[in-house]
């Protein structure tokens, strides 16, 4: 099924995008065809969320297993709803001008009606989101300003 993989090198720390990644709760603030996010559990180390997404005719909701390895990796898999599978993992390197955004993804609905509609534009579909991560950043610890 399809997978992307990218690197971003961008002017934020580590932490602070961790911080924003980890934020599940608010991403129908900013991500794309994120309609709905609830934290089911929380702790330092893991969370339980149920995301609501829609595209298009499209409407699902699924849960996800977030593993919170700070401030470097967060792990995400499935946990139930119209997937086989997800596997998705953040890395974020440290550099002299911010981090290297190491991303991947790889995931099946059940649904081949639903595999195929997000076949055709999967790739763009991520790139959008990881930007939209990017453009988050900018929002919240602005362009270019590095706090630490």
């Amino acid at each position: 099924m399809p997978t992307h993989a990218e690197k971003r090198s961008i002017p934020y720390t580590s932490e602070q995008m961790f911080n924003l990644v980890a934020a599940v709760d608010l991403y129908p603030e900013f991500l794309p065809w994120c309609t709905g996010a609830v934290i089911r559990y929380r702790d330092e180390k893991l969370l339980l969320a149920d995301l609501k997404v829609g595209f298009g005719p499209f409407r699902e909701q699924f849960g996800s297993r977030v593993e919170l390895n700070r401030p470097h990796e967060i792990t995400v898999s499935y946990d139930r709803g119209p997937l086989k599978y997800l596997n998705n993992k953040w890395r974020f390197i440290d550099d002299p001008n911010g981090c290297l955004i190491d991303f991947y993804v790889d995931f099946e609905f059940r649904s081949r009606i639903l595999q195929m509609a997000i076949g055709a534009v999967f790739n763009e579909t991520v790139q959008r989101m990881v930007t939209a991560f990017v453009k988050r950043a900018d929002e919240i610890y602005g362009l270019n300003k590095i706090s630490k």
